[in-house]
């Protein structure tokens, strides 16, 4: 609320209008209040319980009243919202006029005891997940058994409610990485990857591949692995970036975007903070991912290890070979790479080989549920 009512006074003196409240605090007033009066209400029977002894601690009327009501759909909102807060908050940092609300006038507050922003915005999630404990701790010490069951329902209740809330959060912040993985993702036109391939100017527009930018827009797929490594080229080594997901590989090369993120103005580009901290170096510092040559799909991918054997002929240490197979088994690319470390090689083909063991096995299940087709059907 410091910081909350902090802004608000700041933005009342016309500063920092620009930053939306919304998007940092999001419900936060409405929550604080229902929160509030929830403990309040609470108290307010233990206390009479204490000071009366005679008086029933009747704690059914005020779990009905805020668990069947409000309570956890006011921390839903806030709590699918605080991907999105942390994501603005880490763009806003970036500028001095912020940073000197934030130090300044809001944590050298005696009242946040030196606790900063994010920390203070993650807490109502902790709250959030403190509530069943605190219905079964209800549900142990209740004797009616009429009165146990309802609450056993709260609880399941609420329990369900933060599995579904956890799912909705990881699918934002999952759609939010890819969403920012598709800017930093160059895809060259078939004419420009390989210069086999003559298109003429006139034709080119007919051909442009646009589907290759919405590979990266369904939400369900998941980036496993990333990171730098060198590709081995005739006569030098390549800086490339790989990126592993569930369904394939990308081998990119990594290069000054024309295209400059921000602005004086604009400040920088918000930068998902799920992503890789390199990733997020790349954006700040106006680079991309140019992908080299194709997608390769998982089970198209064939890898080899490289052995110390060969580390004199080829001169290379930590090294591993990739090669991408079309669906007749002809191998079409080769990728030799040299990773910094043997353990970083080691963790590449771990994370490479169970990526495909995984993809196989969804797949063969897949298969299989396809062939197990109802009766009527396989007479059809």
């Amino acid at each position: 609320k410091i910081f909350m009512n902090t802004l608000k006074y700041l933005q009342s003196n016309e500063f920092l209008l620009d930053v939306d409240l919304w998007r940092l605090f999001a419900n936060l007033e409405e929550l604080n209040k229902i929160s509030l009066s929830f403990v309040q209400t609470f108290f307010e029977i233990v206390k009479d319980h204490v000071s009366k002894s005679d008086s029933p601690m009747d704690f059914i009327s005020i779990l009905r009243k805020f668990f069947q009501g409000d309570l956890c759909q006011t921390h839903q909102i806030y709590c699918l919202n605080y991907t999105s807060a942390v994501f603005y908050l880490e763009n806003l940092k970036q500028r001095e006029d912020f940073s000197i609300y934030l130090k300044q006038w809001c944590e050298q507050n005696e009242q946040c005891k030196r606790l900063h922003l994010p920390e203070l915005l993650v807490a109502p999630l902790h709250r959030l997940t403190h509530y069943p404990l605190l219905l079964n701790n209800i549900w142990k010490r209740t004797t009616d058994e009429t009165e146990k069951g309802f609450i056993w329902s709260l609880k399941e209740k609420v329990e369900k409610s933060i599995w579904d809330l956890e799912g909705k959060v990881k699918w934002l912040d999952n759609f939010q990485k890819f969403r920012q993985l598709q800017e930093v993702i160059i895809w060259l036109q078939v004419w420009d990857r390989d210069k086999r391939f003559f298109v003429p100017e006139c034709l080119k527009q007919s051909l442009r591949e646009n589907s290759s930018e919405n590979i990266l827009s369904s939400a369900n797929r998941l980036l496993l692995h990333e990171g730098r490594l060198a590709l081995a080229e005739s006569t030098r080594l390549l800086d490339v970036y790989l990126l592993l997901f569930d369904d394939f590989l990308l081998i990119t090369k990594i290069k000054r975007n024309k295209k400059k993120y921000g602005g004086s103005d604009t400040g920088l580009i918000p930068v998902c903070p799920s992503l890789s901290p390199e990733l997020q170096s790349f954006i700040r510092e106006g680079r991309c991912c140019t992908v080299l040559d194709q997608p390769i799909p998982l089970d198209r991918l064939i890898l080899k290890n490289v052995d110390s054997v060969h580390v004199p002929v080829f001169s290379l240490r930590n090294a591993f070979i990739i090669q991408h197979e079309n669906r007749y088994r002809q191998c079409i690319a080769v990728f030799l790479l040299q990773a910094q470390t043997e353990t970083a090689k080691k963790t590449w083909m771990s994370q490479i080989e169970t990526a495909i063991s995984n993809y196989t096995m969804q797949h063969e299940t897949k298969k299989n549920t396809v062939f197990c087709l109802p009766a009527e059907s396989s007479e059809i």
